[in-house]
């Protein structure tokens, strides 16, 4: 990963923007026992200023499916990606269990989240059958089927468990694309959250970085019955969300000792 801070005021500018990033999680700490009754409007909002509070500008194109059920799924470069799909619609989010015990964060994410234990691969079954029925609810569920965090240059392989919820449950599978630039538009790994990096590294990172852009391009849903099976649905998910013919071939840095979301398929 690169940094694009600029040099002298780099350090005061990133203080600024953790302290506005820990008011706003504070908040949200505040508000959790809530947040399932919360407007939808609201909580866009509120994730939104969380970005923004990094010092990342949003640009969004297209719109997700509005109400009712939905599979969201987009490939996985940051901590920011959370934020940033439940700024175009809240979500309950698909999580490995220990983004629980994150300081600040964790108990955030765990009032919206559905965790997951990579080493018990006998309760996948019971974990996707779980999912089913949150989208059966009528909520929306974002998922990031790469299952770790890639660099933005490369990605990863779509894991097909969670395709076979939004199956049984009927819903459509709504495909998100994020993307990292420069002001000059140029690409950058800078938010990248990867390798040996830890969370505290990688916030410092971006709160010193200079206008960030995030790119969230939502595709169009797939269709409940476009496709007869979760091996046919995830490809055409990830053929949506990762098409790029500048695309870097799939070795790459992902994070280290981050086991890929297990999936059921032989």
């Amino acid at each position: 990963m690169r940094a694009d801070a600029a040099p002298g005021a780099a350090a005061p500018r990133a203080a600024l923007r953790i302290a506005a990033l820990v008011a706003l999680l504070l908040t949200g700490i505040a508000l959790s026992p809530l947040a399932r009754r919360l407007p939808a409007g609201l909580v866009r909002r509120w994730c939104r200023l969380l970005v923004r509070a990094a010092g990342v500008r949003m640009r969004v194109t297209g719109a997700a499916v509005p109400d009712g059920g939905v599979l969201l799924v987009a490939n996985h470069i940051s901590w920011l990606d959370v934020p940033l799909l439940a700024a175009v619609r809240p979500a309950r989010t698909l999580a490995k269990k220990e983004i629980g015990e994150w300081p600040v964060a964790g108990p955030v994410a765990a009032r919206g989240a559905v965790f997951i234990d990579r080493d018990r691969l006998r309760a996948l079954p019971d974990t996707v059958a779980h999912l089913a029925s949150v989208l059966r609810s009528g909520a929306a569920l974002a998922v990031f089927p790469e299952g770790s965090t890639w660099c933005g240059r490369a990605q990863g392989t779509f894991r097909r468990a969670a395709f076979q919820a939004a199956l049984d449950a009927g819903v459509p599978v709504q495909p998100v694309r994020i993307r990292y630039r420069r002001p000059d538009g140029g690409p950058t790994t800078a938010p990248a959250f990867v390798g040996e990096d830890t969370l505290l590294a990688s916030v410092w990172r971006v709160t010193t970085a200079r206008a960030l852009v995030a790119e969230v391009e939502i595709r169009d849903a797939i269709r409940p019955g476009a496709h007869e099976d979760r091996r046919a649905l995830a490809s055409a998910a990830e053929r949506s969300v990762l098409r790029d013919p500048a695309r870097v071939p799939r070795p790459a840095l992902r994070r280290a000792g981050a086991t890929p979301v297990p999936d059921t398929a032989p």
